[in-house]
């Protein structure tokens, strides 16, 4: 007894086990998360070390290169990338994918660990991180408040919003972005100082000394223990001023004291701006959110919006803004998605309604689809994935699919009823008649999927949950087909009258019959037709991820080393005036000196003051004509007239941007060959604007000891960078004493007055210690003005500079096909040599890792028809179809301009699974019709056509409508799914139709081959048998 004879006869289970499946998916289905894309662990661990006020020339030798040699011998690394600029030394090791994040994590961490001696000693430790992809910020708000100064308000967000913010489940951090923090200012009077001949550095470690509460040990009194504390504090800036601090003694001398406010000016002010937010020209402070790992973002959001809306009811004065959001888009593609499901279901059912006009089978079929689905999200929920972009687009593509073995079922159980049988009997006949080719058809689909859950590099990483959704779905409505449907069909179905065959069956079986006694035609034809579907493939243009609509877009300006905040700020408001007038944009929050972050979890910029970045928001697609694609081409065609500043995009989404990497030691040839490279690129039709990363040079003042002076004097060099540092910019944030507060500390901050920092002379007469007391800096050194580079950028151990352009819509491969013929890249120079980055390389990884997933989809699915069929030659028939549906999915990308991208590219992975279905219908009943009926080869097939003809088009059919929607563009932005469709759609129409007619002719010359190959053995056999002695 197979299984459904089991719950044809046995009811009551089957109905249990299905209501318990459903329920369990509804559950399921609720706790599941709604996420942009899921969750992955990208095997990037960072080295972030902090050196404040060494340039990056001095910092990448120092520390930079020596975190990369310690790092590259670590087993399974594959690029180290290293960003220098003032003060701060980030590396980010990548490893090969196969690596435990975790274990990446300890080896770095060791290995830095070795060389921290070799170090500079007072550079602060290194900081070990790692890269996820939860975190880029999903919000971005601006904050507004009446009666409330900048470092009011500032301190309310990193107070108040952060707290409150961080209480909702799912929320990782919040980062403010402009505003000023708090700090006491001490500014020395450098007459004063001199007159003392004491230096900054003194004043700044005594009173460090001096404002502190330190532990003092423990005491025993009245038979109790209490601790010793020596409490030195103040609490308020005037208390300050009035406290007296010791002075070093001078010449072996006694030491001497002081009061604060006789050598200094005391202001408890908002410290020196460094970040600056602006919306519509107006100044605010805004925040951004990141979800925590595996975190919903859209439960996030709403949790985040309702918070924000109770504190803003809570504080009147308060006005919160969102900025950006991708949590809109994320909800958009879900009820896309959603909506999607239930029109593709529809339109399945009405397949199979229009074949059937039967509403009893068409409501067994329907119940196929939910039954199928429900259970897959309990699957989901239970392996811990989410509702996001790529598991969503399984269920999408998979739902004509589900309904397909529901179909075949139906439609033998409603034949054997019109051959007069009781509908038990009809059931139990045709469930058994029909169940291998079920079987067969689920697994091999199930055996295309299994490769892309171990595919390779960053894109298998994402596919492995569309593969695990697809396949979870696909495997229940095989639980369906062959438990619940035919159970049901017997019971509910009615006895039907038979039917002759049609008109159409006439002459199709006609065809059939001319095209087995036509044979070589028959193949000739279709070896034209594939030919021409191969030659189709070059037409392609060849690119990596459509261009999408999200909503927004970032525009990122770069000004020359040196400029000032308010430079920037000028500038930023000129970009926004010439934007103001751009159809499409909403608003503008412009962010300077706040850190950038795009692409997979990457940090791309550091935050200076002569960076800003320009958040354009959209308005509702509804509400405008032009494309995010149009606005960004409008947009930086008005930025290019800018003088001196690069202009670039950085959305973050992929295949929006071309980038050409150089690397080489020879720092003069690489600046030489970027600059070409970038003036080929300024050539190419239909980019948008080109930048570079190539450092600007950034001014200096050069303090060069003299050795003979500094040494008769006893003065090191670390002495008068320490001296020069206070005197001009404060001491290093860790070593700045404290005012303690009731809530926080705010750091006192001690420096020489603003006009020492405006003035070369002043710097030159800043006083430096020395064994003889004080003495002017110019006694020990020159002091000048020079010039050094903002910014090292390194890869794999070598300096690199990085050209990129604006796709504006292009296709990648296209693009990348000509500029691979610029001169300049044809032949860079000696000592440079081109590197594939960004998008490129990842799109060339997808290609070969899509490549490596059909070749094995193939091997799986040969092997799975082998054990299912138990010959090693009859598969071969039924692999024949994969071949004859390439035509239909190239020419119907090609007629709809569509690229060959990655959405395509899972479209023919998938369209693998789904044409073997035919032949296996034909190919299993011939087979099947020979060994127990007797027929003859020719009878056989053409009773297999006859009998499997009918549920070979309405499956087909049925699988393009529930595509259709998707295929259609009926979304919000189906620039992603919509290739996919079409390529599965064109593929399935053109198997269908051609192997009707090709499966029945190639399954002759497979049997002859058979019988060929079986009369070969038996002669071997008989010669052996014949031979003496054997």
């Amino acid at each position: 007894m197979n299984m459904s004879v089991w719950g044809i006869r046995q009811p009551v289970p089957v109905i249990v086990i299905f209501v318990a499946l459903t329920l369990a998916g509804i559950l399921g289905f609720q706790r599941l998360g709604i996420q942009n894309f899921p969750d992955v662990d990208l095997p990037v661990v960072t080295v972030t070390v902090n050196y404040p006020g060494v340039p990056p020339a001095q910092l990448e030798t120092e520390i930079t290169r020596r975190v990369e040699d310690a790092v590259a011998t670590i087993t399974g690394v594959k690029h180290i990338r290293s960003t220098v600029n003032t003060g701060v030394s980030v590396s980010a090791v990548e490893f090969q994918l196969e690596k435990d994040l975790s274990e990446a994590v300890d080896e770095v961490r060791d290995a830095v660990t070795r060389i921290r001696n070799v170090l500079p000693a007072d550079a602060n430790e290194p900081i070990i991180g790692r890269i996820n992809t939860a975190g880029l910020p999903i919000l971005t708000y601006s904050v507004q408040a009446e009666g409330l100064s900048d470092v009011e308000l500032s301190w309310l967000v990193d107070r108040t919003v952060t707290r409150e913010l961080t209480s909702i489940s799912g929320v990782g951090s919040i980062t403010r972005v402009g505003g000023v923090d708090r700090e006491v200012l001490v500014e020395l009077d450098p007459d004063r100082m001199a007159a003392l001949g004491v230096t900054a550095s003194d004043v700044s470690r005594q009173l460090r000394r001096t404002q502190a509460e330190l532990p003092g040990g423990e005491a025993r009194l009245g038979g109790r223990e209490q601790t010793v504390r020596a409490d030195a504090t103040v609490r308020s800036a005037a208390e300050l001023g009035a406290l007296t601090i010791p002075l070093p003694a001078v010449n072996g001398g006694n030491g001497r004291s002081v009061r604060l406010d006789q050598i200094a000016t005391i202001r408890d002010r908002a410290a020196e701006a460094r970040q600056l937010a602006l919306l519509d020209g107006k100044p605010v402070i805004g925040f951004e959110v990141t979800r925590a790992r595996g975190a919903s973002e859209v439960a996030v959001a709403e949790g985040v919006r309702g918070r924000l809306a109770g504190l803003a009811q809570a504080n009147p004065n308060l006005q919160f803004v969102q900025v950006s959001s991708t949590v809109d888009y994320v909800r958009e593609q879900y009820e896309d998605s959603i909506k999607i499901l239930i029109e593709g279901a529809i339109l399945a059912v009405v397949v199979v309604w229009f074949f059937l006009r039967d509403w009893r089978a068409t409501f067994i079929s329907a119940v196929a689809l939910p039954l199928s689905i429900l259970p897959a999200f309990s699957a989901m929920y239970y392996f811990g994935s989410t509702l996001n972009t790529v598991t969503l687009l399984a269920l999408s593509l998979v739902i004509g699919i589900l309904v397909d073995d529901a179909i075949v079922e139906v439609e033998n159980i409603v034949r054997h009823l019109r051959m007069g049988k009781p509908p038990l009997k009809a059931a139990e006949d045709a469930a058994t008649e029909i169940g291998l080719a079920v079987i067969a058809t689920t697994l091999t689909l199930c055996a295309v999927f299994i490769p892309v859950a171990f595919m390779g590099g960053i894109p298998g990483r994402y596919f492995r949950h569309f593969g695990f959704a697809a396949t979870a779905a696909i495997l229940f409505s095989l639980l369906v087909a062959r438990l619940l449907t035919p159970m049901m069909a017997a019971y509910m179905l009615k006895a039907h009258d038979e039917r002759s065959p049609g008109r159409l069956s006439h002459h199709y079986l006609w065809l059939v019959r001319a095209c087995l006694h036509h044979r070589v035609i028959t193949m000739v034809t279709a070896l034209a037709l594939f030919a021409g579907s191969i030659a189709l493939v070059p037409l392609l243009p060849k690119g990596f991820i459509p261009a999408g609509d999200v909503g927004y877009t970032i525009v990122t300006l770069e000004l020359p080393p040196g400029a000032t905040l308010e430079d920037t700020r000028r500038t930023a408001e000129a970009a926004r005036a010439r934007m103001s007038d751009v159809p499409g944009i909403q608003r503008v929050f412009t962010a300077i000196g706040a850190t950038t972050f795009a692409g997979s979890g990457g940090l791309t910029a550091l935050g200076e003051v002569r960076r800003a970045s320009l958040t354009l928001t959209l308005k509702p697609r509804d509400e405008r004509t032009a494309s995010q694609q149009d606005v960004e081409r409008e947009a930086l065609a008005r930025l290019r007239q800018l003088p001196g500043v690069r202009v670039s995009l950085a959305t973050g989404s992929p295949g929006e941007k071309l980038e050409v990497a150089l690397v080489g030691d020879d720092g003069r040839a690489l600046q030489a060959a970027a600059a070409a490279v970038a003036r080929d690129l300024l050539t190419v039709p239909g980019l948008g604007s080109v930048g570079s990363s190539a450092s600007l040079l950034r001014p200096e003042i050069l303090v060069r000891p003299i050795p003979e002076r500094a040494a008769d004097l006893g003065v090191s060099s670390d002495t008068i960078a320490d001296a020069v540092r206070i005197a001009t910019a404060g001491d290093i944030a860790q070593s700045l004493p404290k005012l303690n507060l009731p809530e926080r500390q705010v750091p006192i901050r001690v420096r020489f007055a603003e006009s020492a920092r405006v003035d070369l002379d002043r710097i030159r007469s800043l006083q430096v210690p020395s064994r003889t007391g004080t003495v002017p800096l110019e006694a020990v050194a020159t002091v000048e003005l020079g010039a050094g580079p903002a910014q090292i950028d390194r890869y794999d151990r070598q300096r690199t500079i990085t050209i990129d352009a604006t796709l504006q819509g292009q296709p990648l491969g296209e693009v990348m096909e000509v500029v691979d013929k610029l001169p300049s890249l044809a032949t860079v120079p000696a000592g440079v040599k081109r590197v594939e980055a960004g998008d490129a390389e990842i799109m060339n990884e997808l290609f070969g890792s899509f490549g490596l997933a059909m070749g094995v989809g193939v091997l799986c699915i040969y092997a799975v028809l082998v054990l299912l069929f138990h010959d090693f030659l009859q598969p071969v028939t039924i692999l024949t179809a994969l071949p004859l549906s390439a035509g239909g999915a190239f020419g119907l990308l090609l007629l709809f301009g569509h690229s060959l991208s990655m959405p395509a590219l899972i479209g023919l992975l998938m369209l693998m699974g789904i044409v073997t279905k035919n032949s296996i219908l034909l190919v299993e009943y011939a087979i099947v019709a020979r060994r127990e009926r007797g027929l003859d080869r020719e009878a056989a097939m053409l009773d297999a056509c006859a009998k499997r003809a009918r549920p070979i088009v309405m499956t087909t059919i049925a699988m393009a409508a529930g595509m259709a929607p998707v295929a259609a563009g009926f979304t919000s932005d189906p620039s992603f799914r919509a290739p996919m469709a079409i390529a599965v759609i064109g593929g399935l129409i053109t198997s269908t139709a051609l192997s009707l007619f090709v499966v029945p002719v190639v399954y002759t010359y497979v049997d002859d081959v058979e019988r060929l190959l079986g009369r070969i053995f038996r002669r071997r056999r008989h010669v052996q048998a014949a031979q003496p002695g054997a």
